[in-house]
């Protein structure tokens, strides 16, 4: 009888310790998937942030804000897929909302300056801007400071600022491009030519930078394609660039040459170069 009473408290402590070992078990493999999903879901946000169609990946933030609506890590993201988007005015409207929360840090603060460029508000982006701390000195910062200057004609302060931002980062390429189409618009081609060029060093793929580098040079009257790497394609495209230069400056003759060579070297039907150059034999004509 002992036996049997000692066998079955031993059989009794066996399952006991068994399920705490299943307990334990259960709970660390819980514990694992958690930690997966946590993994699964960052994996995916960064790939629909990057990868997604901008309105699906904006129609998946706001469900996902919609669902955790204290999460400021969605709302980040949210306000970059409306950037994304090309919706800048309500992309500001979240960042407003990051950059006051308890949570904040100064990049949502700079992230709201960016999206109110983008929308035109110049006035509130310098705003913003104003409110970063003295000590908070980075490439981005300078970038839009630089272009707020810029938008209010103070020019001294915008080529310092784009100095310093250009000196801040090792892919200056977009700044420099900005600084050459500030001097280009003050009508300093010269000045532009030599940043556009410079950008193009850092960048030799900045179709922008290219097409930039055509103006400058064709307000030169220099009609002559910048010797930089370019496709059959984007060759036909500076030529059309150079060609609507030189007609605006009353070189017509010129401007005629250059949009039939552009018609010719690009590799499909050049639809703005043949309208551009009917145009002009009509008012020729007329």
């Amino acid at each position: 009888m002992r036996h049997t009473i000692l066998l079955a408290l031993c059989l009794g402590g066996a399952m006991t310790l068994s399920a705490c070992g299943d307990r334990s078990s259960s709970a660390e493999v819980n514990r694992a998937l958690k930690d997966l999903n946590v993994v699964d879901e960052a994996n995916l946000n960064e790939v629909m942030l990057a990868s997604a169609d901008p309105r699906e990946a904006v129609q998946y933030f706001r469900k996902a804000v919609a669902d955790n609506p204290d999460r400021i890590d969605l709302q980040r993201q949210l306000a970059k897929a409306l950037v994304r988007a090309k919706q800048p005015g309500q992309a500001a409207a979240v960042w407003a909302r990051v950059a006051e929360s308890r949570r904040a840090e100064p990049d949502d603060r700079l992230a709201l300056a960016d999206a109110l460029i983008r929308a035109g508000d110049w006035t509130s982006a310098s705003a913003q801007l104003a409110k970063l701390p003295s000590s908070y000195r980075t490439f981005q910062r300078y970038r839009l400071e630089a272009m707020v200057a810029d938008s209010r004609g103070e020019w001294s302060e915008a080529d310092s600022l784009y100095q310093t931002a250009a000196g801040l980062t090792t892919s200056p390429a977009s700044t420099l491009n900005n600084w050459g189409f500030s001097k280009l618009s003050r009508g300093q081609p010269a000045e532009a030519e030599r940043l556009f060029t410079e950008a193009l060093g850092y960048e030799p793929g900045l179709f922008t930078a290219k097409n930039n580098l055509a103006l400058a040079r064709g307000a030169q009257r220099n009609y002559e394609l910048p010797v930089v790497p370019m496709s059959q394609t984007e060759r036909a495209q500076l030529l059309h660039t150079l060609a609507l230069s030189a007609i605006k400056q009353g070189d017509v003759a010129v401007g005629e040459g250059l949009l039939r060579d552009a018609i010719d070297t690009h590799p499909q039907h050049f639809e703005a170069a043949q309208v551009a150059l009917d145009a002009l034999g009509s008012n020729v004509t007329n």
